[in-house]
């Protein structure tokens, strides 16, 4: 019996996503854990890898496809003695088994629905409503309530008359009533909104990474009450314990980065002042046991930030060995998701670039983030006298709701103790 491929959920929030590349074609054979495709999430471009042998008897999704929804069949795999034209004739059927033909390296509770639609809609039809209710996919929910579109006066063609995102191309907001507060949010910015003023350009079409980061950052700029505090902190006894630390590490080949120090010192620090290591979640703050720190690694696809889990408990080497693996994979599109995903605090360290001091934007859910400038040699005072020394600003920025300023300042006292005594960092 022929096998639908279905498009998988390869993360909790993923609704749809881009087929990047097939790596097969029609009449391909293929065994279990051979890479079938690349798939572009909300987060990154992952692998997709066969579960099931047989024979690519149909590709119903075109590569370079956004927008595919959770579940859509995408191919059709022959098994072993099927015959291939009739298992690609009989495609359009839903797949027999509940469990997906093929996978990502993601948890299994991240398995695509088994009630997913077939890519074949029916004709459009006016959508159905169930009692008062709409029929709607969530994402067509969100762009109506963006928007201010009505989905009542929209005709889905999806399954059953189900309104996907594609319906509301080109659909504009219903009127207000003439009583109604105007208190929805302005819809966001769209190229047809934006101007040129007859500037020559290329226009680059945004891929999923960047939409998400877009949306994010606004969200977090809209509804996060940012608090930023900035302190300078003295770099010569964290650059002497390197210094020493990689003569030691030397045959091993492992080399310590002033970053590496930097990440175990925020999660030290955090340790020691656990009212700062929490992420607000509306009527409840959390907590958090351990300091798992989110790194910022600009990535070909945008901002992609993979976590050292439980950095406060881990040896610097082993931040460093496992900090240069997860940022190859991120510029290589290759983080799975349980790799970039939580995180109690997030690090961003613009050094490298010369840059003195600024302030970064918080990721959601947590309460704060680190911003780290460059080290440079500035008068300062040493034991009580007028000194030149290597001065690095870093700015944290902290969610009000869930952090006071007294608490974040002092963090922000406690990391500059430790990175001004580094022994601690060791110990």
């Amino acid at each position: 019996m022929p096998i639908s491929i279905q498009m998988p959920a390869l993360s909790p929030t993923m609704e749809e996503g881009t087929l990047a590349k097939w790596l097969v074609k029609e009449g391909d054979t293929v065994s279990a854990g051979d890479i079938m495709a690349e798939i572009e999430t909300d987060k990154a471009t992952m692998e997709f890898e066969a579960v099931d042998e047989g024979v690519i008897a149909k590709i119903s999704i075109a590569e370079g496809t956004e927008g595919v929804a959770v579940g859509t069949v995408i191919a059709t795999l022959a098994e072993e003695g099927e015959d291939v034209s009739a298992a690609a004739t009989s495609s359009g059927a839903a797949a027999p088994d509940p469990a997906p033909s093929a996978k990502a390296e993601v948890p299994v509770e991240q398995a695509a629905p088994a009630s997913a639609p077939s890519p074949v809609a029916p004709a459009p039809s006016k959508a159905a409503p169930t009692g008062d209710r709409i029929v709607a996919s969530p994402l067509a929910k969100r762009i109506a309530e963006d928007r201010g579109i009505d989905l009542g006066t929209i005709t889905g063609s999806g399954p059953n008359g189900r309104i996907v995102k594609a319906d509301l191309e080109g659909s504009k907001p219903a009127a207000a009533a003439p009583s109604a507060p105007s208190a929805a949010p302005a819809a966001p910015a769209t190229a047809a909104d934006t101007p040129d003023f007859g500037i020559p350009y290329e226009a680059e079409k945004l891929n999923n990474i960047r939409k998400v980061i877009a949306r994010r950052l606004t969200e977090a700029k809209q509804t996060i009450p940012h608090i930023y505090l900035t302190v300078d902190v003295q770099l010569d006894k964290l650059l002497k314990l390197r210094s020493e630390l990689n003569a030691a590490l030397e045959p091993q080949e492992i080399k310590l980065s002033v970053n590496d120090l930097l990440i175990k010192a925020l999660a030290k620090a955090l340790l020691q002042v656990p009212k700062c290591n929490v992420s607000f979640a509306g009527d409840e703050l959390r907590k958090y046991n351990r300091a798992d720190i989110s790194v910022a690694v600009a990535a070909p696809s945008g901002l992609i930030t993979p976590i050292i889990v439980d950095a406060g408990s881990k040896s610097m080497s082993a931040i460093s060995t496992e900090m240069k693996e997860l940022a190859g994979k991120a510029r290589d599109g290759k983080l799975q998701p349980h790799e970039y995903q939580g995180g109690t605090a997030s690090l961003s360290n613009l050094g490298m670039f010369g840059i003195k001091q600024f302030d970064a934007v918080i990721n959601p859910p947590q309460a704060m983030i680190l911003a780290v400038g460059a080290g440079e040699k500035r008068p300062h005072v040493v034991d009580g006298a007028l000194d030149v020394a290597t001065v690095m600003s870093a700015t944290g920025s902290f969610d009000h709701r869930a952090i006071d300023g007294a608490d974040g300042a002092e963090l922000m006292k406690v990391f500059k103790e430790l990175v001004e005594a580094p022994l601690g960092l060791v110990a």
